[in-house]
């Protein structure tokens, strides 16, 4: 029984929680860069290669005919410059959210803390000490 207490403890820790939910926001985040790359940044670069779309490109090793149908072996490295792009894009956002999560908590460091306000003894010293001038 104590396992499952262990485990429970283990998985209802803060940081565990918030790795899980930063797992998911990454994964939602991976597919949207997906779709932009793949959506709107390559077909633009395609255009401009000449309508070639990067997924496509392939280097044929080897082929073979296998039961009447002929078989590739086949080197993908268009889907590799797309996910490279892909990664590269990734990168300069999380980079750009960190710097602004950086600036942000550099403005809330540079504000002035407020004054402290005295104890009780700082203000029945200060009392005394106007008294004792005023008695001069």
């Amino acid at each position: 029984m104590s396992l499952i207490k262990e485990f429970k403890d283990f998985a209802m820790r803060g940081n565990v929680v918030d790795m899980a939910i930063g797992v998911i926001i990454g994964g939602a985040f991976g597919k949207i860069v997906t779709s932009l790359v793949n959506d709107i940044i390559m077909p633009p670069i395609g255009a401009l290669t000449g309508g070639m779309n990067f997924s496509d490109l392939v280097w044929k090793i080897s082929e073979k005919e296998v039961d009447g149908e002929i078989v590739a072996t086949t080197l993908n490295y268009g889907a590799f410059i797309q996910s490279v792009v892909d990664f590269l894009i990734i990168a300069i956002c999380i980079f750009a959210m960190i710097k602004a999560m950086n600036a942000f908590k550099k403005k809330e460091e540079e504000a002035p803390a407020p004054a402290p306000e005295p104890s009780a003894e700082e203000k029945l010293l200060t009392e005394i000490r106007d008294l004792l001038k005023e008695k001069k």
